[in-house]
């Protein structure tokens, strides 16, 4: 085995490539007269939203421990360029199709991740959007309801009213966005434990170790008939074992050595996101970024909130709130969520569909 190929040096080299993917930090190695030009081009590329300003003062206190909270969410919209994309028949509007909490431990070496189920039913709070347009509260709607409503804004502040959680960060991907990320990487390789046949969202896979393109990884983890129950329970089993997936492309992409692909990735990163106002420079996304370095697959722990199907409507989920509260709790105390608060809810059936790797 050569020096360069050893384990420990192979680990180093991921975690710097890991870092510079997800940012403009590679603006750096492209040097010379031309950089300060690229970096305003990149700064340009970020939509971020000043969701502070809308929630005002009413919000959970920060932690104050060292870790953070990102809500992140995948827009369904069909505006623009996404009307082409993702499959289903939607006539417009724009829904929170998916939604993690990302927990980053303090020592930031860490991270439980939180999927949100879009057919949970919830009480949403008053909001107002980031227009300044207010929304009234509604009682018994699903939780995506929130976004389709008010937006960014409106969906945090659901979000923290369910949770008890202050949201530090807030992030934003759109199919567009997301599908053009992933070719940007050269696809992301996953293993199907099953056939997965879903007209719905246009996928077709026999079992087997798969390399998909921006369309199919679109495909997976919008797919819902496919896999599992059909619920969305069985979607959000993909979609976790996707971001391992791509986690760990991430930190395998020899970018370093490529700056004209280093930077076309964070071009297509930075225009790929909407972000709360705090990450929305290349300064702060970089800086955000360089702190999760160190975090790889096997150190993101991922759940699904502690859900049940509403016996009044098999295609709704009920919190389980005893158990939902361990959640929220170990994360408020910035301590590993306790297996008893996830050893009992709905959906399942999905599990072994997709191995990361």
């Amino acid at each position: 085995m050569s020096a360069e190929s050893t384990p420990g040096r192979r680990d180093r080299r991921r975690r710097g490539l890991k870092a510079a993917a997800w940012t403009a930090a590679g603006i750096v190695a492209l040097g010379g007269a031309g950089a300060g030009y690229l970096y305003v081009r990149l700064d340009g590329n970020i939509e971020s939203l000043d969701i502070d300003r809308a929630l005002g003062a009413d919000r959970p206190e920060k932690a104050g421990n060292g870790s953070e909270n990102i809500l992140v969410l995948g827009s369904d919209t069909r505006s623009g360029d996404n009307g082409k994309l993702g499959g289903g028949a939607d006539g417009g509007g724009a829904r929170s199709d998916t939604a993690m909490i990302v927990h980053v431990h303090g020592g930031r070496e860490k991270a439980s991740v939180v999927s949100l189920p879009r057919d949970t039913v919830v009480d949403r709070p008053e909001c107002t959007d980031a227009d300044g347009g207010t929304h009234p509260a509604a009682s018994g709607v699903m939780f995506n309801s929130a976004y389709a409503t008010g937006g960014a804004a409106c969906a945090v502040r659901t979000v923290e009213s369910i949770t008890g959680l202050r949201l530090d960060h807030y992030l934003e991907v759109d199919f567009t966005g997301f599908q053009k990320l992933v070719d940007e990487l050269g696809g992301v390789e996953v293993t199907t434990g099953r056939d997965i046949d879903d007209p719905d969202s246009r996928l077709e896979l026999e079992a087997g170790t798969h390399r998909l393109d921006g369309e199919q990884a679109l495909g997976l983890v919008r797919t819902r008939h496919g896999v599992g129950d059909g619920s969305d329970l069985g979607r959000i089993r993909l979609q976790q074992a996707f971001v391992k997936a791509l986690v760990r492309q991430i930190g395998e992409v020899g970018v370093l050595t490529h700056p004209k692909k280093l930077y076309d990735l964070a071009d297509t990163a930075t225009r790929a996101v909407t972000t709360d106002s705090g990450l929305g420079s290349v300064n702060s996304l970089m800086s955000f970024a360089g702190g999760l370095k160190d975090i790889t697959p096997a150190d993101l722990h991922m759940i699904t909130l502690p859900v049940r199907y509403d016996p009044a409507d098999g295609n709704r989920v009920l919190v389980r709130e005893a158990e939902a509260e361990q959640v929220w709790d170990a994360l408020r105390n910035d301590v590993p969520v306790p297996v008893s608060a996830t050893g009992n809810t709905a959906g399942g059936e999905a599990e072994d569909v997709v191995d990361p790797g």
